[in-house]
């Protein structure tokens, strides 16, 4: 399984007036972590859209644990919690500098094509992607 870390500096303006992370500034740091996931296994989500390759968001879970601040630089740690050749989840794990976990979650991916947003199967329109998927995804 391959996880991929991206470190994030938490700036002024994603917190709210308690001085902390505002919940959907989260969301914004684990497409950070998805798309650096993405070329970590040698591809780039805007290369995919060129081809016609969407990936829009189905679903999304996420369990709050610590505050993160201003201030702070957090980890996004991303891997592939499941894969099915249509569907990708990907799980994510957000970690401040002191190592407590302040974010756990899912977010769940139907691969489609942009003409028509109907889902497609990875395995047979991007081949090499699936093999990708394939190798890293958690077992």
């Amino acid at each position: 399984m391959h996880i991929s870390n991206a470190k994030i500096e938490v700036r002024y303006a994603e917190t709210d007036q308690m001085g902390v992370v505002y919940h959907a500034n989260y969301l914004v740091w684990c497409e950070i972590g998805r798309t650096k996931f993405i070329e970590d296994i040698g591809f780039k989500y805007a290369q995919l859209e060129k081809e016609g390759i969407l990936s829009p968001v189905v679903n999304v879970q996420f369990s709050y644990k610590y505050p993160a601040k201003y201030g702070e630089t957090v980890e996004v740690r991303t891997w592939v919690e499941d894969y099915n050749s249509v569907k990708v989840t990907y799980g994510y794990e957000i970690v401040n500098e002191a190592g407590k976990v302040c974010v756990t979650g899912t977010s769940e991916h139907v691969c489609v094509t942009k003409e028509s947003f109907r889902p497609i199967s990875i395995k047979r329109k991007y081949p090499s992607l699936h093999e990708a998927y394939e190798k890293v995804k958690k077992q």
